[in-house]
């Protein structure tokens, strides 16, 4: 079985400089890249300022908004509240999502970050699909503890034999939190692992810092692509990336 998943933090609907609204646009552009599974940061849930101030701000949540008809499965994680309303991470599928759970990984006071962990029925005869969407933050000392808090989880919660996808802004240009992930729970960074070395997608504009990742577990990896084109550097201050999996052949591998 063939799905392909992708990342993007959406800059809560805004420009890369937040100097107008692109949510419309983001909508048809994460369309367009036709991935059965979204990871995407930076959800505005409610923002009740915008609402009055923006003529076409949506009517209802971010992640409902881009959700649609095209994706019949979504779970929001809110992270972080303010007097305006709510932001935070979603999972969007086109699988039934059988459980989700958001964790509290915010490091201190100033900084609200979250994990979330969807589990997902692809199909009958497989184990379900364990997908944690992650928006880790800005400080390496609070981001040791948070990767110290997903690779509990992770131990605690999702079988060694189940295919497992990690997906998100990690914020780790100095590249520590991947080779404590990679040693740590026995999973590959997908960038990496077919390319020579994780993407760059900051900022979208002109690329240099490799931020966000996707790592894997329990998958094969057939195919990987960032997307940097025109107009997507306008929509968010991230590039978004994108990887496709084969379950059936990695589970089967196994078995032999």
């Amino acid at each position: 079985m063939r799905f392909t998943v992708a990342t993007f933090n959406i800059h809560k609907g805004f420009s890369h400089l937040g100097r107008r609204m692109v949510i419309h646009e983001l909508r048809e552009k994460l369309r367009g890249m036709a991935a059965d599974i979204l990871f995407l940061q930076e959800v505005q849930g409610v923002h009740r300022r915008h609402a009055g101030r923006y003529r076409d701000w949506p009517l209802m949540p971010q992640h409902e908004f881009i959700a649609d008809t095209v994706w019949h499965e979504v779970a929001y994680g809110r992270n972080a509240t303010t007097r305006h309303g709510h932001h935070g991470n979603a999972v969007l599928s086109r699988y039934p999502i059988i459980a989700h759970t958001n964790q509290d990984i915010s490091a201190h006071a100033f900084e609200n970050r979250g994990l979330l962990h969807c589990v997902m029925q692809l199909k009958r005869g497989v184990p379900p699909l364990h997908c944690i969407n992650v928006h880790l933050g800005l400080f390496e000392r609070g981001r040791r503890w948070q990767i110290h808090a997903l690779t509990e989880r992770i131990r605690e919660m999702v079988p060694l034999d189940a295919p497992l996808v990690i997906a998100g802004d990690f914020n780790d240009w100095r590249s520590k939190a991947d080779r404590l992930l990679q040693e740590d729970l026995g999973v590959v960074e997908v960038f990496s692992a077919a390319r020579g070395r994780p993407a760059r997608t900051f900022p979208s504009v002109l690329p240099v810092f490799r931020l966000d990742r996707i790592y894997a577990r329990g998958l094969n990896i057939v195919d990987t692509d960032v997307h940097y084109a025109y107009p997507l550097a306008r929509l968010s201050d991230h590039a978004a990336l994108a990887a496709t999996f084969d379950l059936e052949r990695k589970h089967a591998a196994r078995q032999r």
